[in-house]
């Protein structure tokens, strides 16, 4: 028989969802709910309540300061119901305990993404060099066409 894997302090499931070195969401603030799950598995799914809808109440957590709050509600905004929750659901293994997992990987996922701070765009000129080329490119066509227009006595 083998001895189970050790298990590193942030992956116990009492201390929650690890999104990143600074950020965990405690499960006591996750709502989740189990209902059945429709598609593929036969008999299986009529019977057992396999898929997991997880909901987080970005508003009112622990997890975030003010100004990440501030930056995941702009970021999830599109994803937020009135009350603030985000609703991250999970139904594609036969397994809760799975879709469960799965869930709360999404939400973390989705957390983090929104945790991104784009890089500032550094404006840039173009250089005398390419200038000269498009004004003479321009200029080339420009005879072209005019060349084109006259010429036919």
């Amino acid at each position: 028989m083998t001895a189970p894997l050790p298990v590193a302090p942030d992956e116990t499931p009492t201390t929650g969802i690890v999104v990143d070195e600074r950020i965990t969401i405690p499960r006591s603030e996750l709502a989740m709910r189990a209902s059945r799950a429709g598609g593929a598995g036969g008999q299986h799914v009529n019977k057992t309540s396999s898929r997991i809808e997880i909901r987080w109440n970005v508003r009112t957590t622990t997890a975030l300061d003010d100004a990440t709050r501030a930056r995941v509600l702009e970021k999830l905004a599109s994803r937020l119901d009135g009350d603030g929750n985000v609703r991250v659901v999970s139904s594609e293994m036969r397994s809760q305990l799975q879709n469960r997992e799965r869930a709360e990987q999404r939400l973390a996922e989705l957390v983090r993404k929104a945790l991104v701070v784009p890089k500032a765009r550094k404006k840039t000129k173009p250089s005398r060099a390419a200038k000269e080329k498009r004004l003479d490119e321009k200029k080339r066509k420009s005879e072209k066409k005019a060349n084109r227009r006259g010429g036919f006595d």
